[in-house]
């Protein structure tokens, strides 16, 4: 009889590198793939047909304030003015999911990351700051592999 673990990936599960380092400030991180499409109708009252159009790539990356200095001041000292300045071909966020004790890694790549905005601010009582970055991207790949 197989034996399978029905334990769900959990956020201590994943680990999320961006310019060849882990984020540790990780708050969140959503990303998707869309398709436009639409149905088609010819005589009749019936769809005939779906139609395809663009595909869209795009996402969020929340991190603490520090980690968002920190890729901050790294783009200002590549020569750019800050984070939403570097060029797509310079960032790519690699997302792993590995349950403890478990050999099954998800491996998803996002490629040719642009932040596209961020917003910078506080109010009375906060504990600690978040930065949400918004991204577009060029594609996102699923991969997976055995763990060490």
């Amino acid at each position: 009889m197989a034996i399978f673990d029905s334990r769900e990936f959990e956020w201590a599960d994943v680990k999320v590198v961006l310019f060849g380092r882990e984020i540790s400030g990780l708050r969140g991180l959503t990303y998707k793939k869309s398709q436009e499409k639409e149905v088609i109708y010819g005589a009749g009252n019936r769809p005939l047909a779906v139609q395809r159009g663009n595909k869209k790539y795009e996402g969020t990356l929340t991190i603490l304030k520090s980690e968002f200095d920190q890729l901050n001041l790294a783009a200002i000292s590549a020569g750019y003015s800050d984070i939403v300045d570097v060029p797509g071909k310079a960032i790519s966020i690699i997302v792993t999911y590995k349950k403890e004790g478990d050999t099954y890694v998800q491996v998803d790549k996002i490629s040719n990351v642009e932040f596209t905005d961020f917003e910078d601010g506080m109010k009375q009582g906060d504990k600690f700051k978040e930065v949400s970055l918004p991204f577009i991207c060029l594609a996102i790949s699923k991969t997976k592999g055995t763990g060490n």
